[in-house]
């Protein structure tokens, strides 16, 4: 056998074989990635692989910031400040999902988490988080009370009770409201920002179907749901193979607000001191202007 004849044998037996390495590496069925959980009901993960690659599990663990002293804050402002989810920047949290955003609009993935007993719901009459919310109230916070009414069985033509729960609909939930602390560490000489807290806003409509107002449904401890928000990743309109989880998302301030409240005597927002909404937005931005320029009047003699 000549030597020409013998490497192309060889060559054909490793192209077999890397062949057949390929056609492993390209099957459906190898790996063993799973999507994070669900958080509706429609929303289920695809059973082959869906895509050009091997998808591996996401395994994200946020990096808790560490208690501050109080002798080593040399000034602190508490400030409220409201995401409206409407905003072109702020589209993420409207984003429907996928395998790695759990197939659900962020409210959506903060009710399941809530059911499944991963977070701790409290009561939208206070930001101080006193009182700890059952399943129960939040659904009645959300959607109401069951309705009671009485019909007719058309086969027997008894009257009969029927009890009807409306289905909660995500597209009520127009923005979030966060609590933060703003404050000057001395060891390292510069700004601070904290999230505290995080509650859903939900818009009220009339009978007649014209807007109310708008009400918390619930607050929501920020320490506490941050090891939920950073299984979860949000949408990114520029690259699908470049996303960042919810926790990085808040902690990357990659959100559109306005301040609707700074730490007052009478502990009242914008509006309740009597402001226009223009007048409102005009008072956010320059509360927002005020506290980028703390730091630096800090270093101005």
């Amino acid at each position: 056998m000549s030597i020409l004849k013998t490497y192309k044998i060889a060559a054909s037996t490793a192209l077999l074989f890397i062949s057949g390495v390929t056609f492993a590496q390209n099957d459906p069925s190898v790996g063993n990635f799973k999507s994070v959980d669900g958080v509706t009901d429609i929303w289920k993960p695809s059973l082959v692989r869906d895509g050009v690659y091997d998808r591996v599990n996401h395994i994200n663990n946020p990096l808790l910031p560490q208690a501050v002293r109080e002798a080593d804050i040399m000034w602190k402002k508490r400030v409220w400040r409201e995401i409206d989810i409407r905003e072109k920047q702020n589209m993420a949290f409207r984003y429907p999902g996928d395998d790695y955003t759990g197939g659900g609009y962020f409210i959506e993935i903060i009710l399941d988490a809530v059911k499944k007993g991963k977070i701790k719901a409290y009561s939208n009459m206070d930001d101080r988080f006193t009182t700890s919310l059952s399943q129960q109230q939040i659904v009645e916070l959300l959607v109401g009370k069951p309705d009671t009414s009485i019909v007719i069985d058309p086969e027997t033509g008894q009257e009969k009770i029927v009890i009807s729960q409306k289905e909660f609909d995500p597209d009520i939930v127009t923005k979030y409201r966060l609590k933060e602390d703003w404050y000057i560490d001395r060891n390292t000489g510069r700004m601070h920002r904290q999230i505290i807290g995080m509650a859903p806003i939900k818009d009220v409509y009339n009978d007649d179907g014209s807007y109310r107002t708008s009400q918390a449904v619930f607050w929501l401890y920020y320490p506490e749901i941050t090891p939920m928000m950073a299984q979860y990743e949000v949408f990114n309109p520029d690259n699908d193979m470049s996303r960042l989880t919810w926790y990085e998302f808040f902690e990357g301030r990659y959100f559109a607000s306005r301040i609707i409240k700074v730490s007052n005597p009478f502990d009242l927002t914008f509006k309740e001191k009597g402001m226009s909404n223009l007048e409102a937005l005009y008072e956010g931005q320059k509360s927002t202007e005020v506290l980028f320029n703390k730091e630096h009047d800090m270093w101005v003699y």
